[in-house]
């Protein structure tokens, strides 16, 4: 169904962050239900002067890693290796130690 008012579009665009929140453990902010009591307080205001089209459906959000486990805190079994540095040859300025000469104008 078209949408009309801001305030069905703005319930029906917290399909979105309710399905990633369905993804996230518990505990995680709710941005949805906070869309929805927002959707709640707008005061009325009038319709859109044309119809917008329903919004697209959710995609399908891939399975987070490790589901149930958590990611790990810590990284294990790297390996560092130095790398050479190259020297960078330090050209001196022909400017260097020399005061630049300023020349100003008073009055006219």
């Amino acid at each position: 169904m078209p949408h009309t008012n801001v305030k069905g579009l703005l319930l029906d665009a917290t399909k979105y962050p309710a399905a990633i929140e369905a993804r996230l453990p518990e505990g995680a902010p709710a941005i949805s239900a906070t869309l929805t009591d927002i959707a709640g307080k707008i005061p009325a205001v009038p319709d859109f002067p044309m119809e917008i089209p329903d919004l697209p459906a959710v995609p399908e959000l891939p399975a987070p890693p490790g589901e149930g486990a958590g990611l790990p805190r810590f990284v294990t079994g790297a390996r560092l290796t130095p790398v050479n540095r190259v020297r960078r040859e330090i050209i001196p300025s022909p400017a260097v130690g020399v005061v630049p000469e300023v020349i100003t104008r008073r009055g006219m």
